[in-house]
C-alpha cells in the first residue's frame, strides 16, 4: 500500500491535536489562570475543613470536635449555616472571553474539518480503482451483439466507457495478421473483430469515422486509417493504437489498461481503399 495512504491520515490527526493544545493553553492564560504551588494548595485545604465545620458541620463532626475539647484541644466553633450569596451580575469581561474562546473553537473546528476532507480527498485520490471503466478489463459482451451493434453503426460501434472503436475484422484476412499483429491483437482478430483506442496518434485528437469512406478519419489535421485502423495517410506516423482481447464463452473482454502501439508506416493487410467521398480532404498519401 502507498505509505502516503498512511501518512496523511496520521498528519492530519497530530495537526489538529497540537492547535487545539496549544489554544487550551492561551485560552487558560487569557482569562487569568495558572498552577497553585503545593503550599497554597496545603493552606486551602486547611481553610475548606476549618470551614467545613463552622459552615456546614454534621453531627459525627460536632462529636469529634467535643472529644478533642475533653482531651485539651479547643472546640471549633459551630454556626448556622450563611445564607445563600446575593447574585452578582457577570463580569462583561469574563463573557467576553467565553465568547473569544468559542470563536476559537469554532475556528479551529472548521480547520480540522477542513483538513480532514483534504485527507478524505488525497485518499479517495490514491486508492486503486476496483470497479470497471478506461484502464480496466472491460466485458464488451458477447460477440454475437457486437457484431449486430457494428452493423447498426454502419461498420462502426462505439463504447465511450472504454474509449474505444470496436470494428468488424475479415477472416479473410487473418494469414496476413499473423505477421503483423501480437497474440494478444490476435485474440479478437480470428474471432472478426478488432478494439481501436479512439485517440489519432499524430496529436491525440478523438478520431470519427467517416461513413461514407468506411475510413477513420481525424478532423484536427487530416490523418486516416482504414477500418481497422491501419495507416492509410496524412501526418499519423503509425496505425491507431489498440487494446488487447480475450474471448471466452463467446464474450469478448477488453482490456484498457493494455494499450498496444499501431502498426508501422506500410501495413495494409486487409486491402480496404476508400469505399466512397472522404469525411476530411487533403489527407492523401
Amino acid at each position: 500500500m502507498n505509505p502516503l495512504v498512511i501518512a496523511i491520515p496520521v498528519l492530519v490527526v497530530l495537526a489538529g491535536f497540537v492547535i487545539f493544545a496549544s489554544l487550551r493553553r492561551k485560552e487558560d492564560a487569557e482569562a487569568g489562570g495558572g498552577h497553585l504551588s503545593r503550599e497554597t494548595r496545603k493552606r486551602d485545604r486547611g481553610s475548606r475543613q476549618a470551614t467545613v465545620l463552622q459552615e456546614g458541620t454534621s453531627g459525627k463532626e460536632v462529636e469529634r470536635a467535643a472529644q478533642l475539647a475533653r482531651k485539651g484541644g479547643e472546640l471549633v466553633p459551630v454556626s448556622e449555616a450563611a445564607p445563600p450569596a446575593p447574585f452578582v451580575a457577570p463580569d462583561a469581561e469574563e463573557i467576553g472571553v467565553y465568547r473569544r474562546q468559542f470563536l476559537n473553537r469554532s475556528i479551529i473546528g472548521g480547520f480540522i474539518l477542513g483538513l480532514s476532507g483534504f485527507g478524505a480527498a488525497v485518499l479517495a485520490f490514491l486508492w486503486p480503482q476496483t470497479s470497471g471503466g478506461f484502464g480496466s478489463k472491460i466485458a464488451v459482451g458477447k460477440l454475437a451483439d457486437i457484431q449486430k451493434a457494428i452493423t447498426n453503426g454502419n461498420g462502426f460501434a462505439y463504447y465511450p466507457e472504454g474509449r474505444m472503436w470496436i470494428t468488424a475484422y475479415p477472416s479473410s484476412a487473418i494469414d496476413k495478421a499473423n505477421a503483423a499483429y501480437s497474440p494478444a491483437e490476435l485474440a479478437g482478430m480470428k474471432e472478426g473483430v478488432i478494439a481501436l483506442y479512439q485517440k489519432c496518434v499524430h496529436l491525440g485528437c478523438r478520431v470519427p469515422a467517416c461513413l461514407t469512406s468506411q475510413w477513420f478519419e481525424c478532423g484536427c489535421h487530416g490523418s486516416q486509417y482504414n477500418q481497422v485502423g491501419e495507416q492509410k495517410g496524412g501526418p499519423a506516423p503509425r496505425g491507431l493504437d489498440r487494446f488487447a482481447m480475450s474471448v471466452s464463452g463467446g464474450s469478448l473482454t477488453v482490456d484498457t489498461g493494455a494499450i498496444i502501439q499501431g502498426p508501422p508506416l506500410g501495413t495494409n493487410t486487409t486491402g480496404q481503399e476508400a469505399e466512397g467521398p472522404h469525411c476530411v480532404s487533403g489527407g492523401g498519401h
